[in-house]
């Protein structure tokens, strides 16, 4: 089925004037996602530093123009028909760290690699980003949705965001503003809403100086336990929030769908919260395998779980082939 465009070929001008040959259209997604699925959009737009990521979420407002960010492609479930009207791929990822009275404060635009950043603040001697180490996401998803693991999260760090709001511009979050929860944030349940995304530019963590070798044997057992419990391959991370006084993977294990298989596509027998991609899956499968494990453990537990992982794009033109 052919899904019409939500831009004018007026409109893609429009951008090419301000993005030159940097805007490409009808362009697959798959290779932006960490599950290595996903259909096409109308505008893909990969943008290098914060200035350019602000200029053309501006633009897309202006023209009315739907528009979503994607950082390191994990944590979503883009559809198979894809996302319409346009699609940054967001790789501004610009560091900088000063010194204050009580430590030092890391600035990172939003499309840095997290891994990366934590990687780059042990090596300066500066703790509180050990457990981020081998998360695959960007700044941005992870001030949006309150990455943690192994005990830490960005709640714990987080001095303040830069983030721009449709219609009101720039303006900084302090993390009160955020008003952080296990794994959300305002500006994550906004996004729930459908409404209108702000974006997160840059983001403040408050860091410690710590010994390089013990910040390092630190990160390294975080990362060797995140090795040895979560398979590799295609996946898009975690795909439901731990249920209070539950882990949704023990929950799924037990009603028994280790290695239930849709497809191309599959509940891992290493750790039945990640759902892998075995070569040419469909989003459709994976969101089958998401209703099967959703069901199963309601039916049998009675435990009704919530996606970690944001379902993106338009679902009702799917078509199975």
């Amino acid at each position: 089925m052919t899904v019409k465009t939500a831009v004018s070929e007026i409109t893609i001008e429009r951008f090419r004037e301000e993005f030159g040959d940097a805007l490409q259209t009808n362009v697959p997604l798959a290779r932006y996602t960490s599950a290595r699925v996903g259909g096409p959009a109308d505008m893909v737009l990969v943008v290098h530093n914060a200035g350019d990521l602000l200029t053309a979420v501006q633009l897309a407002y202006t023209k009315r123009i739907p528009y979503f960010i994607i950082g390191g492609g994990s944590n979503i479930l883009i559809s198979d028909s894809g996302i319409r009207g346009l699609v940054i791929v967001n790789r501004a990822r610009q560091v900088s760290f000063r010194h204050t009275g009580l430590g030092v404060v890391c600035t990172a635009e939003s499309g840095m690699n997290l891994s990366s950043l934590t990687r780059q603040c042990i090596g300066k001697g500066l703790g509180g980003l050990e457990w981020a180490v081998g998360i695959p996401g960007t700044v941005g998803g992870a001030v949006v949705g309150n990455a943690g693991a192994h005990g830490g999260d960005i709640q714990a760090i987080l001095q303040a965001a830069t983030v721009w709001e449709p219609g009101r511009g720039v303006t900084v979050y302090s993390n009160e503003k955020m008003a952080y929860a296990y794994r959300t944030s305002e500006l994550k349940r906004d996004q729930e809403k459908i409404r209108t995304r702000r974006v997160v530019l840059a983001a403040e963590f408050k860091l410690k100086p710590a010994p390089v070798e013990i910040l390092t044997a630190r990160a390294d057992g975080f990362n060797a336990k995140r090795k040895q419990s979560q398979p590799g391959g295609a996946s898009m991370g975690s795909m439901f929030k731990n249920p209070e006084n539950y882990y949704a993977g023990y929950l799924i294990e037990t009603a028994g769908l280790k290695g239930f298989q849709i497809g191309n596509a599959r509940i891992s027998e290493k750790h039945a919260n990640f759902f892998v991609s075995d070569g040419d899956a469909k989003a459709e499968d994976i969101r089958d395998l998401i209703a099967e494990a959703w069901n199963s453990v309601r039916e049998q537990f009675g435990v009704e779980m919530d996606l970690e992982v944001e379902l993106i794009g338009n679902w009702e033109f799917d078509e199975r082939s």
